[in-house]
């Protein structure tokens, strides 16, 4: 069946997703004209939703509207990059002015440099600072250099950390766990990770003795998903000391923890001094811009005048919107308001207490589930049948990785979708971010569609 005809077919058995089909006509007839266009009807792999995703219009604040008038309560958060909410007043005001100015100058701007000293004013560890496009740029910058750096060429990840698409990440996220190559990845690029499961110190300790070879460590600082699998502070000082004592950099990937965890990001958080760092999402504002930051003799490689009187060949780095003067406007707005206002605490705060009420409703209702998380954001974890605890004193360190992300696909899948038929939106794992725009209000009405879905589930023999 062709995706057009999966669209138009509306035979189901489930009136949840009938439901949803008929709060979105208007989604529904865009996702038919998608799907004639993008591969699957969609543009990022996050968006792939069963029978679609809905299509938005516009978004203020920590809500957004679909092209048929249906207000979410959002979650999604941008995919975390919109810690100040949508359209946040200051960086819409920065981000007009700016377009009025010209949006591509093809030489240096005084902004990138003001956006430079906002990311340094944050991140003590920031001793140079490189601008790209995206996190995966940056990913892929920081990895390089290290390579470059240290004259070795493997990396050491950690199974469910995600650090791009780019081909030096793509075994081991989801899939090929074994490290073999995903498809159109050579092997011998899938060769140069070596992959060990999170928070095990003796694996770590192992790969080192057993490969001289290994460039860097990079990871996700609170965990894969933003901590659904989550990694403690210890375990970070530990690959601190392991780095140091095998000639290893360590990189911090904090495109998605950074500014979020703390203004600084999680080395501030966790008083942590990686050797590289990647920022995305938020370092911009919300606005496409990521940067690579921290020692000046790693950043110096990239550095035509140190480079030359080194005798060392220069890493080459173009990049037509590397520090694009309107993510520059739109960053340093953002990063002054994290600076210089609670901003990141009061997301935290509005985190804990929906962790709090959507664990009160699946101890009421009876749900062998538990929302968890830290910082601004949360996830769900799904128990397996024949098991049981108690939500609010779920313990995700004591599960494994296997156990925290293998999630039910057609319960999930269901479940997301009777949260936007009830005027939430969530990401695909059933978890999200918040923003210091949500409200008390935002949360009851959350905590109230959470307990509605439920119930739709339960009808439906999902339970």
């Amino acid at each position: 069946m062709s995706m057009a005809m999966a669209l138009e077919d509306r035979r189901t058995n489930s009136r949840i997703v009938a439901a949803y089909r008929d709060r979105t006509p208007g989604s529904a007839e865009l996702a038919r004209e998608a799907g004639e266009l993008f591969p699957s009807g969609i543009t990022h792999d996050a968006r792939h939703v069963d029978p679609y995703g809905p299509y938005i219009a516009r978004a203020l604040g920590p809500h957004k509207w679909d092209v048929d008038g249906n207000r979410y309560v959002d979650f999604f958060g941008g995919h975390g990059a919109l810690i100040l909410g949508h359209c946040h007043p200051a960086v819409v005001a920065a981000v007009a002015a700016a377009v009025g100015q010209g949006t591509q100058f093809g030489a240096s701007h005084p902004a990138e440099i003001a956006w430079a000293k906002a990311v340094q004013r944050l991140v003590p560890a920031a001793e140079r600072v490189r601008f790209t496009s995206s996190g995966t740029e940056a990913t892929l910058m920081a990895v390089r250099l290290a390579r470059a750096f240290t004259g070795r060429s493997t990396l050491l990840r950690f199974k469910g950390h995600f650090h791009g698409w780019h081909d030096h990440m793509t075994s081991g996220y989801s899939d090929h766990f074994d490290g073999s190559p995903t498809p159109g990845v050579l092997a011998g690029v899938a060769e140069k990770s070596v992959l060990v499961e999170p928070n095990d110190e003796a694996a770590v300790e192992a790969a080192f003795a057993a490969n001289p070879d290994i460039a860097a460590v990079i990871l996700e600082p609170t965990g894969s998903s933003f901590g659904q699998v989550p990694i403690g502070p210890d375990f970070l000082r530990f690959l601190r000391r392991v780095t140091e004592a095998n000639g290893a950099l360590l990189i911090f990937d904090e495109v998605v923890t950074g500014f979020r965890v703390s203004p600084g990001g999680a080395q501030v958080a966790f008083d942590i001094r990686p050797d590289l760092s990647s920022w995305a999402k938020i370092v911009a504002g919300g606005m496409p811009g990521a940067c690579v930051t921290g020692r000046k003799d790693i950043l110096d490689l990239l550095d035509f005048e140190v480079m030359a009187k080194s005798g060392r060949e220069k890493i080459g780095h173009p990049g037509t919107f590397n520090a694009n003067p309107v993510s520059a406007a739109s960053g340093i707005a953002a990063l002054t308001i994290l600076a210089e206002t609670d901003a990141c605490a009061r997301a935290a705060a509005t985190a804990a207490t929906l962790r709090d009420g959507l664990n009160k409703v699946l101890e009421e209702e009876g749900v062998n589930w538990a929302v968890y998380g830290t910082s601004s954001g949360f996830h769900t974890y799904f128990a397996p049948a024949g098991t049981t605890l108690k939500p609010s004193a779920f313990d995700p360190t004591a599960m494994s990785r296997e156990d925290l992300k293998g999630q039910p696909k057609q319960l999930t899948a269901r479940l997301r979708l009777a949260l936007l038929v009830n005027g939430v939106d969530v990401n695909g794992r059933i978890g999200g971010f918040t923003s210091c725009t949500h409200q008390q209000a935002d949360v009851d009405a959350t905590v109230t569609a959470w307990r509605s879905a439920i119930r739709m589930l339960r009808a439906e023999n999902e339970l």
